[in-house]
């Protein structure tokens, strides 16, 4: 009874708002590599993640989707197995990144359980983006990378002796070695700045190399958890 005024045929509501000219947002789960087509099996989960499965699930035609936002974190991160190129594998490294993460730390929410975390990985991201068909990208967290003079982004894949600049099957991940740029951080805290034009010349660079290497524009960035940290460019 208490949830039966909000059930309605829902394709039939979004069809009518969108003959009437009125905003949808639909808003996916997990990843790009969870994705139980293009992912790296078999480390998927059971249906499709992508956003041209949304129109399935919505009801609506898939042209009525004109903005796809593909959003990622400043750093890279991963639960439970499966191959991750741009690992961070030295302990001390990795977990001060896990500390500072997220909201509150890279762990799992329910379990507590300490996620895996790494650099940056344009290969996977540009793949992710590519088959989101994403038209701009959010940037969350870019806060947590304040405490390091240099970063790490890793830009390509080596295997066998060849750099390989597209995502690879999972087999080939298993065996793959980051090919790495080290970039000059800020080195100092963020949090609290409103503007992306104010913040520090090291992070505003940070933001166009990744964007120059993924292909798509970076058009939003958070400098903190709250949603009034979101700085458009």
């Amino acid at each position: 009874a208490f949830i039966k005024p909000y059930i309605a045929d829902t394709s039939k509501l979004l069809r009518n708002a969108i003959k009437e000219g009125k905003n949808i947002l639909l808003e996916g789960q997990l990843g790009t590599l969870k994705d139980t087509d293009h992912g790296i099996y078999p480390y998927v989960t059971s249906s499709s993640t992508l956003a041209g499965y949304a129109a399935v699930g919505a009801g609506i035609p898939p042209y009525e989707i004109k903005d796809i936002i593909a959003v990622t974190k400043a750093y890279s991160s991963a639960v439970g197995e499966g191959p991750f190129v741009s690992e961070i594998l030295e302990p001390v490294e990795a977990e001060e990144l896990r500390r500072r993460g997220g909201d509150k730390g890279e762990y799992g929410a329910k379990t507590g359980r300490p996620r895996r975390v790494g650099y940056f990985d344009t290969v996977a991201t540009r793949y992710g983006c590519a088959l989101q068909g994403a038209t701009e990208v959010c940037m969350t967290c870019l806060d947590v990378l304040s405490y390091l003079e240099t970063i790490k982004v890793c830009t390509g894949y080596e295997l066998d002796g060849k750099v390989y600049k597209d995502f690879l099957t999972t087999a080939d991940l298993y065996r793959a070695k980051p090919v790495c740029v080290e970039l000059k951080g800020w080195n100092c805290d963020i949090r609290g700045i409103d503007s992306f034009d104010k913040l520090p010349k090291e992070a505003k660079d940070y933001v166009a190399f990744i964007e120059k290497e993924i292909g798509v524009k970076i058009s939003m960035v958070s400098n903190g958890p709250k949603r009034e940290e979101i700085l458009y460019r």
